[in-house]
């Protein structure tokens, strides 16, 4: 798989995903990088710690949410898009559900389309990835699916339809990543399950991406406060390795990013 000028490996390599969230309420990092500068400052610190590609989010999608206009959301994460452009190539992905958003980013230099719901909120999305020739990260958000019996085999079988549903509207299957989902319509047990079975979701053929930095089943599992959860982040980014999952979407590029070299020399 190659993105802009990077070759991923994919089936050798976990490779991190930095977050760089230009919002005033996301769960963990809200506010943090809210303006231009703050988001291209935080952009530099995370290439330099060593991210492999940047996702940025001009909407939170945590428990509660309020919905952002389109033209906000492009407001907010077009400029950085373009500023990061100015003096990196690292790939670029864009946490949107709108396809409005995902055709503007494209345009300002984004590679990815990060739509955590896995193309059912938008009947436009699939078809402005398509046409772009853009790649694009497809979650898994329990509220669209009814829950099978065997949980995991239901969650396996719904990625393969929403894989099905991005092949059908002219999506290349070399483009296509998989999430399962960790956080979204799913409780703390059925997170732990999705963790636990990561392997399973890589039988589709896919890259499969797991995003659990800092989220709520750490600290139903831990007890722990939201900026107290880094090891449990960890625990699950040694799960990704040890199942052979692609990427790792991470607040804390730095941390992530030696524990993975460090786990790689001892289990790959």
């Amino acid at each position: 798989m190659k993105i802009r000028n990077k070759d991923f490996e994919v089936d050798k390599h976990t490779y991190i995903c930095a977050i760089l969230n230009v919002t005033p309420d996301s769960f963990s990092d809200g506010g943090e990088a809210f303006s231009e500068a703050e988001a291209v400052e935080k952009a530099k610190r995370l290439i330099a710690e060593g991210a492999d590609l940047l996702d940025i989010g001009g909407e939170s999608t945590r428990p509660g949410f309020v919905e952002v206009d389109p033209d906000e959301e492009i407001r907010r994460v077009v400029p950085v898009i373009r500023k990061i452009r100015s003096f990196s190539q690292i790939p670029i992905s864009v946490d949107t559900r709108k396809s409005k958003v995902a055709l503007s980013a494209f345009e300002a230099g984004a590679d990815i389309i990060n739509d955590v719901s896995g193309l059912r909120f938008d009947p436009d999305m699939a078809r402005v990835i398509a046409e772009s020739g853009a790649y694009c990260c497809l979650m898994h958000d329990g509220q669209y699916f009814d829950k099978k019996a065997d949980y995991i085999t239901g969650v396996t079988g719904d990625l393969a339809s929403i894989a099905k549903d991005a092949l059908d509207a002219g999506i290349a299957p070399d483009r296509i990543i998989l999430d399962p989902g960790v956080g979204f319509g799913k409780d703390a047990g059925e997170n732990v399950l999705v963790i636990r079975e990561l392997k399973r979701f890589s039988t589709l053929g896919y890259p499969v991406l797991l995003g659990c930095s800092r989220k709520s089943v750490i600290g139903a599992v831990t007890g722990l406060k939201v900026d107290e959860r880094l090891e449990g982040t960890l625990a699950t980014t040694a799960m990704a390795v040890l199942t052979g999952t692609a990427f790792v979407r991470v607040h804390d590029v730095k941390e992530n990013a030696r524990f993975v070299t460090m786990m790689e020399a001892l289990c790959r």
